[in-house]
Protein backbone atom coordinates (compact mmCIF):
# COMPACT_ATOMS: atom_id res chain seq x y z
CA UNK A 1 0.00 0.00 0.00
CA UNK A 2 3.35 2.19 1.01
CA UNK A 3 6.51 1.99 -0.49
CA UNK A 4 9.09 0.95 2.76
CA UNK A 5 10.01 4.35 4.83
CA UNK A 6 7.49 6.08 3.27
CA UNK A 7 5.09 8.43 4.95
CA UNK A 8 1.93 8.73 4.09
CA UNK A 9 -1.21 10.49 5.57
CA UNK A 10 -4.59 8.85 6.40
CA UNK A 11 -6.30 11.55 3.79
CA UNK A 12 -4.58 10.50 1.01
CA UNK A 13 -4.83 6.98 1.57
CA UNK A 14 -7.71 5.82 -1.15
CA UNK A 15 -9.60 2.90 -1.85
CA UNK A 16 -7.63 1.50 -4.38
CA UNK A 17 -4.76 1.17 -2.02
CA UNK A 18 -6.68 -0.83 0.24
CA UNK A 19 -7.60 -3.14 -2.51
CA UNK A 20 -3.68 -3.02 -3.51
CA UNK A 21 -2.63 -4.27 0.24
CA UNK A 22 -5.36 -6.91 0.52
CA UNK A 23 -4.25 -8.40 -3.03
CA UNK A 24 -0.63 -8.31 -1.80
CA UNK A 25 -1.50 -9.82 1.56
CA UNK A 26 -3.07 -12.64 -0.79
CA UNK A 27 0.30 -13.15 -2.57
CA UNK A 28 2.25 -12.47 0.66
CA UNK A 29 3.66 -15.96 2.29
CA UNK A 30 3.41 -16.75 5.91
CA UNK A 31 6.62 -17.45 7.99
CA UNK A 32 5.70 -21.21 7.18
CA UNK A 33 5.76 -20.78 3.12
CA UNK A 34 2.52 -21.44 2.91
CA UNK A 35 -0.19 -19.33 1.42
CA UNK A 36 -2.28 -17.47 3.96
CA UNK A 37 -5.98 -18.14 5.44
CA UNK A 38 -9.00 -15.98 4.25
CA UNK A 39 -9.49 -15.67 7.71
CA UNK A 40 -6.25 -13.96 8.25
CA UNK A 41 -6.30 -11.41 5.71
CA UNK A 42 -9.59 -10.58 6.78
CA UNK A 43 -8.60 -10.17 10.62
CA UNK A 44 -6.46 -7.54 9.54
CA UNK A 45 -8.65 -5.57 6.87
CA UNK A 46 -11.40 -5.62 9.61
CA UNK A 47 -8.30 -3.83 11.95
CA UNK A 48 -7.54 -1.26 9.18
CA UNK A 49 -11.34 -0.72 8.52
CA UNK A 50 -11.42 -0.02 12.48
CA UNK A 51 -8.63 2.30 12.46
CA UNK A 52 -10.57 4.33 9.60
CA UNK A 53 -13.60 4.22 11.57
CA UNK A 54 -12.39 5.86 14.05
CA UNK A 55 -10.61 8.35 12.34
CA UNK A 56 -13.93 9.52 10.91
CA UNK A 57 -14.92 9.64 14.55
CA UNK A 58 -12.17 12.01 15.94
CA UNK A 59 -13.03 13.84 12.50
CA UNK A 60 -8.92 13.33 11.18
CA UNK A 61 -10.29 12.44 8.18
CA UNK A 62 -13.71 12.90 6.28
CA UNK A 63 -14.88 9.63 5.19
CA UNK A 64 -13.52 6.32 5.29
CA UNK A 65 -11.55 5.16 1.84
CA UNK A 66 -13.32 1.78 2.52
CA UNK A 67 -16.93 3.22 1.80
CA UNK A 68 -15.79 4.18 -1.79
CA UNK A 69 -16.47 0.75 -2.71
CA UNK A 70 -17.14 -2.78 -2.58
CA UNK A 71 -16.31 -4.96 0.78
CA UNK A 72 -12.82 -5.94 1.06
CA UNK A 73 -13.30 -8.91 3.10
CA UNK A 74 -12.64 -12.42 1.00
CA UNK A 75 -15.07 -15.36 1.46
CA UNK A 76 -14.26 -17.82 4.38
CA UNK A 77 -14.97 -21.13 4.44
CA UNK A 78 -16.37 -21.35 7.81
CA UNK A 79 -18.09 -25.05 7.43
CA UNK A 80 -14.89 -26.65 7.72
CA UNK A 81 -15.71 -29.47 10.33
CA UNK A 82 -11.98 -31.63 10.73
CA UNK A 83 -12.38 -33.92 14.37
CA UNK A 84 -10.56 -36.50 15.02
CA UNK A 85 -11.22 -39.96 15.29
CA UNK A 86 -11.31 -41.97 18.95
CA UNK A 87 -8.23 -43.98 17.78
CA UNK A 88 -6.91 -40.41 16.31
CA UNK A 89 -7.33 -38.92 19.59
CA UNK A 90 -5.44 -42.00 21.13
CA UNK A 91 -2.26 -41.21 19.29
CA UNK A 92 -2.32 -38.20 19.31
CA UNK A 93 -2.53 -37.90 23.42
CA UNK A 94 0.53 -40.71 23.48
CA UNK A 95 2.74 -38.20 21.07
CA UNK A 96 1.89 -35.51 23.69
CA UNK A 97 2.92 -37.55 26.37
CA UNK A 98 6.58 -36.70 25.79
CA UNK A 99 5.94 -33.03 26.74
CA UNK A 100 3.48 -33.67 29.95
CA UNK A 101 2.53 -29.86 29.52
CA UNK A 102 1.52 -30.25 25.69
CA UNK A 103 -0.52 -33.74 26.71
CA UNK A 104 -2.45 -31.70 29.54
CA UNK A 105 -3.07 -28.90 27.24
CA UNK A 106 -4.51 -31.08 24.51
CA UNK A 107 -6.01 -32.88 26.56
CA UNK A 108 -8.00 -30.11 28.61
CA UNK A 109 -8.95 -28.55 24.86
CA UNK A 110 -10.68 -31.91 23.80
CA UNK A 111 -12.47 -32.20 26.91
CA UNK A 112 -13.63 -28.30 26.97
CA UNK A 113 -13.95 -27.16 23.20
CA UNK A 114 -12.31 -23.84 24.81
CA UNK A 115 -9.54 -21.49 22.04
CA UNK A 116 -6.11 -22.20 22.29
CA UNK A 117 -5.77 -18.83 24.40
CA UNK A 118 -8.41 -18.86 26.50
CA UNK A 119 -6.63 -22.14 28.03
CA UNK A 120 -3.37 -21.05 27.53
CA UNK A 121 -4.18 -17.94 30.05
CA UNK A 122 -6.34 -19.76 32.10
CA UNK A 123 -5.60 -19.39 36.05
CA UNK A 124 -6.69 -21.49 39.21
CA UNK A 125 -9.31 -18.80 39.92
CA UNK A 126 -11.38 -19.02 37.12
CA UNK A 127 -12.24 -23.02 38.24
CA UNK A 128 -14.62 -23.00 41.10
CA UNK A 129 -17.36 -25.51 41.79
CA UNK A 130 -16.52 -27.91 38.67
CA UNK A 131 -16.52 -25.35 36.31
CA UNK A 132 -14.40 -23.20 34.37
CA UNK A 133 -15.47 -19.70 33.69
CA UNK A 134 -13.73 -18.30 30.83
CA UNK A 135 -12.97 -14.58 30.11
CA UNK A 136 -15.84 -12.73 28.44
CA UNK A 137 -16.36 -14.42 25.21
CA UNK A 138 -15.20 -12.05 22.15
CA UNK A 139 -18.11 -13.34 20.14
CA UNK A 140 -21.21 -13.24 22.35
CA UNK A 141 -19.59 -11.01 25.08
CA UNK A 142 -20.76 -12.66 27.53
CA UNK A 143 -19.56 -14.92 30.41
CA UNK A 144 -20.06 -18.79 29.95
CA UNK A 145 -19.27 -21.42 32.41
CA UNK A 146 -17.90 -24.78 31.09
CA UNK A 147 -18.91 -28.26 33.08
CA UNK A 148 -15.27 -30.10 33.91
CA UNK A 149 -15.89 -33.77 33.81
CA UNK A 150 -14.29 -36.53 35.51
CA UNK A 151 -11.00 -36.82 33.25
CA UNK A 152 -10.51 -33.82 33.76
CA UNK A 153 -10.90 -32.79 37.42
CA UNK A 154 -8.55 -35.10 37.91
CA UNK A 155 -6.21 -33.87 35.73
CA UNK A 156 -6.27 -30.97 37.89
CA UNK A 157 -5.79 -32.54 40.51
CA UNK A 158 -2.59 -33.82 39.48
CA UNK A 159 -1.35 -30.98 38.04
CA UNK A 160 -2.23 -28.65 41.26
CA UNK A 161 -0.09 -31.83 43.22
CA UNK A 162 2.61 -31.50 40.94
CA UNK A 163 2.87 -27.40 41.18
CA UNK A 164 1.83 -26.93 44.77
CA UNK A 165 0.79 -23.16 45.18
CA UNK A 166 3.51 -22.07 43.05
CA UNK A 167 1.60 -20.84 39.95
CA UNK A 168 -1.49 -19.00 39.31
CA UNK A 169 -1.83 -20.33 35.83
CA UNK A 170 -2.99 -23.76 35.49
CA UNK A 171 -0.42 -24.72 32.33
CA UNK A 172 3.09 -24.16 32.93
CA UNK A 173 5.83 -25.18 31.61
CA UNK A 174 9.57 -25.06 34.28
CA UNK A 175 7.03 -22.93 36.07
CA UNK A 176 6.42 -20.57 32.86
CA UNK A 177 3.58 -19.59 31.56
CA UNK A 178 2.82 -20.73 28.29
CA UNK A 179 2.59 -18.70 25.50
CA UNK A 180 2.46 -20.77 22.18
CA UNK A 181 2.81 -24.87 21.85
CA UNK A 182 2.91 -24.83 17.99
CA UNK A 183 5.76 -26.04 17.19
CA UNK A 184 5.76 -29.20 19.64
CA UNK A 185 1.78 -29.62 18.77
CA UNK A 186 2.83 -29.83 15.05
CA UNK A 187 5.92 -32.50 16.09
CA UNK A 188 2.71 -34.52 18.15
CA UNK A 189 0.61 -34.38 14.76
CA UNK A 190 3.41 -35.45 12.92
CA UNK A 191 4.83 -38.41 14.49
CA UNK A 192 1.11 -39.42 15.06
CA UNK A 193 0.78 -39.35 11.43
CA UNK A 194 -2.35 -36.86 11.49
CA UNK A 195 -2.43 -34.43 8.82
CA UNK A 196 -4.81 -31.82 7.65
CA UNK A 197 -5.02 -30.51 11.06
CA UNK A 198 -4.71 -27.59 13.38
CA UNK A 199 -4.79 -26.94 17.13
CA UNK A 200 -8.54 -25.02 16.65
CA UNK A 201 -10.09 -28.45 15.03
CA UNK A 202 -9.93 -29.66 18.54
CA UNK A 203 -12.27 -26.94 19.21
CA UNK A 204 -14.37 -29.27 16.66
CA UNK A 205 -13.46 -32.57 18.16
CA UNK A 206 -14.79 -31.43 21.31
CA UNK A 207 -18.18 -31.08 19.68
CA UNK A 208 -17.92 -33.97 16.93
CA UNK A 209 -17.85 -36.34 19.39
CA UNK A 210 -20.61 -34.73 21.37
CA UNK A 211 -23.08 -34.82 19.34
CA UNK A 212 -21.81 -38.21 18.14
CA UNK A 213 -22.81 -39.22 22.00
CA UNK A 214 -25.75 -37.62 21.85
CA UNK A 215 -25.73 -34.22 23.22
CA UNK A 216 -28.25 -31.89 22.42
CA UNK A 217 -27.38 -28.92 19.91
CA UNK A 218 -28.49 -26.23 21.61
CA UNK A 219 -25.97 -26.96 24.48
CA UNK A 220 -23.41 -27.17 22.03
CA UNK A 221 -24.04 -23.99 21.30
CA UNK A 222 -23.74 -22.45 24.58
CA UNK A 223 -20.55 -24.98 25.00
CA UNK A 224 -18.93 -23.48 22.48
CA UNK A 225 -20.18 -19.52 22.59
CA UNK A 226 -21.26 -19.56 19.32
CA UNK A 227 -24.28 -16.26 19.53
CA UNK A 228 -26.49 -18.15 16.83
CA UNK A 229 -27.27 -21.84 15.82
CA UNK A 230 -25.92 -21.47 12.67
CA UNK A 231 -22.28 -22.05 13.00
CA UNK A 232 -23.64 -24.91 15.55
CA UNK A 233 -25.70 -26.66 12.50
CA UNK A 234 -22.11 -27.49 11.35
CA UNK A 235 -22.37 -30.57 13.06
CA UNK A 236 -25.91 -31.68 12.90
CA UNK A 237 -25.17 -34.17 9.88
CA UNK A 238 -22.60 -35.91 12.65
CA UNK A 239 -25.79 -36.41 14.96
CA UNK A 240 -28.08 -37.81 11.76
CA UNK A 241 -25.32 -40.04 10.82
CA UNK A 242 -24.96 -41.79 14.20
CA UNK A 243 -28.66 -41.92 14.27
CA UNK A 244 -28.49 -43.66 11.62
CA UNK A 245 -25.93 -46.39 12.10
CA UNK A 246 -27.84 -46.62 15.23
CA UNK A 247 -31.23 -47.78 13.46
CA UNK A 248 -29.43 -50.21 10.98
CA UNK A 249 -28.77 -52.26 14.10
CA UNK A 250 -32.02 -53.37 13.77
CA UNK A 251 -31.56 -54.54 10.15
CA UNK A 252 -32.91 -58.22 9.49
CA UNK A 253 -35.22 -57.80 12.36
CA UNK A 254 -38.09 -57.29 10.89
CA UNK A 255 -37.07 -59.81 7.78
CA UNK A 256 -36.63 -62.44 10.73
CA UNK A 257 -40.39 -62.53 11.81
CA UNK A 258 -41.46 -62.18 8.49
CA UNK A 259 -39.94 -65.29 7.55
CA UNK A 260 -41.31 -66.91 10.46
CA UNK A 261 -44.68 -65.75 10.01
CA UNK A 262 -44.71 -66.60 6.70
CA UNK A 263 -43.55 -69.97 7.52
CA UNK A 264 -46.34 -70.87 9.74
CA UNK A 265 -48.85 -69.44 7.65
CA UNK A 266 -47.60 -72.48 4.69
CA UNK A 267 -48.00 -74.83 7.53
CA UNK A 268 -51.21 -73.96 8.58
CA UNK A 269 -52.18 -73.96 5.04
CA UNK A 270 -51.14 -77.56 4.84
CA UNK A 271 -52.99 -78.78 7.82
CA UNK A 272 -56.41 -76.96 6.40
CA UNK A 273 -56.06 -78.68 3.00
CA UNK A 274 -55.29 -81.70 4.61
CA UNK A 275 -58.31 -81.87 6.94
CA UNK A 276 -60.60 -80.77 3.99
Amino acid sequence: MVSQGEKTLLANIRYVDLETYRNHLRQKLTKNKTIRANASINREMACLHHIFTKAVEWEKVEQSPFDKGKSLLLSEDNRRVRYLTEAEIESLLDECKTKKHLHHIVTCAINTGLRKGDILTMKWDQVRNGFIYPDKNTETKKRREIPVNDDLAQMFKEIRKEQGLTSQYIFTYSKRTISRVDRAFKGALSRAGIENFRFHDLRHTFASHLIMRGADLKDIQELLGHKTMTMTLRYAHLSQEHKKKAVNLLNGLTSSIKSDVSQKCHISKKVTSANG
